[in-house]
C-alpha cells in the first residue's frame, strides 16, 4: 500500500467515524511524510545516494569557507606588511639613511 492510499483510507475513516484524535494524528503524520517525500523528489534528493551527495556538498562548503578565511587572512597579512614596509622607508628617509649610502 502506498502512502497516497494510506492517506486516502485514513481520510475516509475519519469522515465515517467523525474524526477521532488518533485518526486525525495519523492523517497529519501520513500527509507530512508524503509532502516531505515529494519535496525531496522535486529537489532531486529522493534517491538512495542523496545522503552521499549532501555529505559531499557539506565537505565542499567547509573547504570553501576555509579557503575564504585563508584568503582574507593572507590579504590582511600583506596589507600589514606593506604598511610596515612603508613605515620603515619613511623612517629611513627621515633619518637620512639614503644620504649615508651615497
Amino acid at each position: 500500500m502506498t502512502r497516497e492510499d494510506m492517506l486516502a483510507r485514513l481520510i475516509a475513516q475519519a469522515s465515517h467515524e467523525g474524526g477521532e484524535l488518533i485518526t486525525l494524528r495519523a492523517i497529519v503524520e501520513e500527509a507530512s511524510e508524503l509532502g516531505a517525500n515529494r519535496v525531496l523528489d522535486r529537489l532531486g534528493l529522493g534517491d538512495a545516494s542523496a545522503q552521499d551527495d549532501i555529505d559531499e556538498l557539506r565537505e565542499l562548503l567547509g573547504a570553501w569557507r576555509d579557503a575564504k578565511a585563508s584568503a582574507w587572512k593572507a590579504a590582511v597579512d600583506w596589507v600589514v606588511k606593506g604598511v610596515l614596509a612603508l613605515l620603515l622607508v619613511g623612517i629611513a628617509v627621515r633619518l637620512g639613511v639614503g644620504e649615508l649610502l651615497s
